[in-house]
């Protein structure tokens, strides 16, 4: 499964943040109810326009922009 067929950036959709295809729902606001502890299937049941597939694809985007991130390491000298 391809995240990129689920996940859209529109900036006229909360203010461009990624979200579920078709609705409001932000990749976010899914992540952290999975943080809080909540299982795929009370996700599911409390939000019932989303699908397992529309969850897997918020990971993947997740997965995706983690794996992209860079850290850079730099020196202060005092001068």
């Amino acid at each position: 499964m391809n995240w990129q067929d689920r996940i859209v950036v529109d900036p006229g959709i909360l203010v461009g943040k990624p979200v579920v295809k078709g609705t409001r729902l932000a990749v976010e606001f899914i992540i952290d109810l999975l943080a809080q502890g909540w299982s795929e299937g009370e996700i599911l049941r409390n939000y019932p326009g989303l699908t397992r597939e529309d969850i897997q694809a918020c990971l993947g985007y997740a997965s995706a922009v983690l794996q992209a991130e860079k850290v850079y390491s730099y020196e202060i000298s005092e001068a």
